[in-house]
């Protein structure tokens, strides 16, 4: 209990939110209740927390916890050496900062032998403190007395040495030299790239040009610029260094332990500098370029989690009967048939393009499919041959509705386990076409079998901490499915794991039980299905949706522990809960106060109201076709100041970058994204927002296209 009130204190202060949402985040939980449900269904507990602010605090109790640990295993090592006293233990009791815990435990922390400890060893700590007292007018007099012939050290110089690397070692790990230091790196840190020669030359090492010879202060450099930086020197084709000026920082540290002039003075002086030199300032630089490295990665997860949100939110086609194709040249069009459900109905392989050049051939077998299999839309894959085969597509007669879908990571599901599983019997290229025609139906339900990684909407994200980001962005995955809701009786196993309070195991026994028991009719059936317990049902059920349930509550987002609610609001307006929610006048009567109870307050009241005028909305956008200027097709066609139509795919924080429609995608600077400044590219645009641009460079030779939003 009193843990969680110091955790309640520090995040609260620390993300200026009131304490009792905070305790109360925090109950939930360790009881545990899924981010999802809580911003949803327990607002009056929380005093409205979203989900942004409800992650912040279980992500900052996760570290405060490793701290805790952390400080558990310091303590037994200092008392284990017999070196823990009351003023230490409360220090170490209220410290939870990781850092300062570190500076605190390194005088302690065991070490290898290092060459202050063979000085201690050789009974040099008394004559240390001599000579840090500064008192000795004849330090090599001191030293004397430390010489026994035939022992270590063998003369005063030796004892001297020996005595200048404990107090080396004494600035190194005291904490207010270490803060000194850190101080001088905050303000005036530098980092510095510098090519390794042997590489400069190297048609790999082109790519990093522009840091060849770079410093700029450590404060102001990107994310982007950081993650590149450290990208080139795993790769052996950088040096990556953070300074600062050290003969300043060893002026400021000598004034804090010399005093006076002196041999004793000229001693300390030196050995201040060596400990600066030789301990102290490796350590910072250390810390300062994983501090830096860890706040780019952060930066860049940031940047992935929303390019990932939005494109899990992009607008669905919905059920309709769909043609998936997979373009291509040589090798031909994969075309696949989906019905309403996105089941595999035919497939088949066209040749429109050269070098085939089979055009009437596929027109006719396109045209039967379309005829054959009722298809109400088609979805062509973005990559090689889009164009061409949308093109090929209408000039067709009576072709359906065409939509260019993102392709990115088609490939890596078809050859994954989940597809392997969906189609055993089908080759890699056409799993690439069902999840082409699937992604324009519902986005969220394919993507999510897909690695997010290999979706191509990220910065830098094989180069950023693995753990963090596979936190940050199962946390989007299933922050977006619980905002969308799953339909209970068409949803795959893998979509179903995402839903609050499930996971693997039970989202297979849903599975399995629809299967063997045919379509959930209510969401109480759910705990039927084997060891989906209390709390399970209680986290997932007002996710999952029921179309056509005899209850119509089922189909909504209102959770089951408030339908009594509902109920008695229509009894009390004497009609059905369909009438209710058919009723516009009828719900418009309702004065919700009085339905408060100690249970259910008006913030989920209000929620109720809201979802009773549209259950189960769904919180996307509507579907746009888009159409390329049909006079560009490759990077000749285009030159400075032609204004084209374009979609975003990808969004970084230097940028945006555009597809116009020439198999390379252009960027939109930062600084062209709009005619004011933006720090932030996230609140101008958005993943596959519909865009005009102005070309303002080409570079065909390194394949590069500079766009701008200004003004167009």
């Amino acid at each position: 209990m009193e843990q969680l009130k110091i955790y309640t204190r520090l995040i609260s202060a620390e993300l200026h939110l009131p304490e009792p949402g905070v305790e109360n985040t925090l109950k939930l939980l360790d009881e545990g209740c899924t981010i999802p449900f809580i911003s949803r269904y327990r607002k009056e507990r929380t005093g409205g927390l979203d989900e942004v602010q409800i992650a912040a605090i279980s992500n900052r109790a996760e570290q405060l916890q490793e701290i805790a640990k952390r400080k558990a295993t310091v303590v037994n090592t200092i008392t284990e050496q017999g070196k823990m006293t009351a003023d230490l233990q409360k220090r170490i009791d209220d410290c939870w900062e990781m850092t300062t815990l570190e500076d605190i435990y390194l005088p302690y922390k065991p070490k290898r032998r290092t060459r202050a400890q063979i000085a201690r060893e050789q009974g040099l700590e008394p004559l240390a403190t001599l000579l840090l007292m500064q008192r000795e007018a004849n330090p090599e007099r001191a030293a004397q007395r430390f010489v026994v012939a035939g022992c270590s050290p063998a003369n005063t110089s030796e004892a001297l040495k020996g005595a200048q690397d404990i107090i080396a070692e004494q600035v190194s790990e005291d904490e207010r030299s270490r803060n000194t230091v850190r101080s001088a790196f905050r303000r005036e840190a530098f980092i510095v790239s510098k090519a390794v020669k042997s590489k400069k030359d190297n048609d790999e090492a082109q790519k990093y040009s522009d840091y060849f010879d770079w410093e700029e202060p450590l404060k102001r450099c990107s994310s982007h610029r950081l993650l590149a930086m450290r990208r080139g020197e795993s790769e052996g084709i950088l040096r990556v260094s953070i300074t600062i000026d050290d003969d300043e920082a060893v002026s400021r540290l000598q004034r804090s332990y010399v005093r006076g002039h002196g041999a004793c003075q000229r001693l300390v002086a030196e050995a201040v500098e060596d400990g600066y030199k030789r301990l102290l300032l490796p350590s910072i630089e250390t810390e300062f370029a994983n501090l830096s490295k860890q706040r780019a990665d952060d930066e860049a997860i940031r940047v992935f989690a929303e390019n990932l949100r939005q494109l899990l939110l992009s607008a669905p086609l919905g059920q309709k009967r769909v043609m998936g194709i997979d373009p291509g040249f040589r090798t031909g069009c994969k075309v696949v048939c989906l019905d309403t459900q996105g089941n595999l109905l035919h497939h088949e392989a066209i040749f429109p393009h050269p070098p085939v050049n089979h055009r009437m051939q596929a027109t006719i077998h396109v045209q039967q499919m379309i005829a054959d299999y009722q298809i109400e839309a088609i979805a062509i894959g973005n990559g090689t041959a889009s164009r061409e085969t949308k093109e090929f597509m209408e000039e067709l007669k009576a072709a359906p509705s065409i939509y260019v879908v993102s392709e990115d990571g088609a490939s890596v599901y078809s050859a994954s386990k989940v597809a392997r599983e969906e189609f055993p019997d089908e080759d890699v290229t056409v799993r690439g076409a069902v999840s082409i025609g699937r992604r324009l139906m519902d986005p969220l339900a394919e993507l999510v079998k897909i690695d997010p990684k290999s979706i191509g909407v990220g910065q830098y994200q094989h180069d950023v901490d693995q753990t963090k980001l596979k936190h940050s962005l199962d946390q989007t995955v299933e922050s977006c499915v619980n905002l969308v809701g799953v339909n209970l009786n068409t949803a795959s196993q893998h979509l179903l794991t995402y839903v609050s309070g499930l996971g693997p195991a039970l989202a297979q026994n849903i599975v399995e039980y629809r299967t063997a028991h045919g379509a959930f009719t209510s969401r109480v059936q759910l705990k039927k299905v084997p060891r989906l317990g209390p709390a399970a049902y209680q986290q997932c059920a007002g996710f999952l949706r029921i179309p056509n349930a005899k209850n119509p509550l089922d189909n909504s987002a209102v959770h089951p522990e408030s339908y009594a609610v509902v109920e008695q609001m229509a009894k009390d307006c004497q009609c059905t809960v369909a009438d209710l929610i058919s009723q516009k006048e009828t719900r418009e009567k309702i004065d919700i106060k009085r339905y408060v109870t100690s249970d259910i307050g008006l913030p989920t009241l209000t929620d109720i109201m809201k979802e009773l005028e549209k259950p189960g909305r769904d919180p996307r956008e509507q579907i746009e076709e888009f159409e390329f200027d049909a006079s560009v097709q490759t990077l000749d066609d285009l030159h400075e100041g032609m204004v084209l139509p374009g979609i975003v795919t990808n969004i970084t924080n230097f940028g945006a970058f555009v597809d116009i429609g020439v198999h390379q995608d252009g960027l939109v600077h930062v600084s062209q994204l709009a005619n004011r400044y933006v720090s932030d590219p996230t609140q101008v645009v958005r993943l596959h927002q519909h865009v005009r641009v102005r070309v303002i460079g080409v570079d065909v030779r390194r394949q590069r296209i500079s766009l701008s939003m200004k003004n167009v």
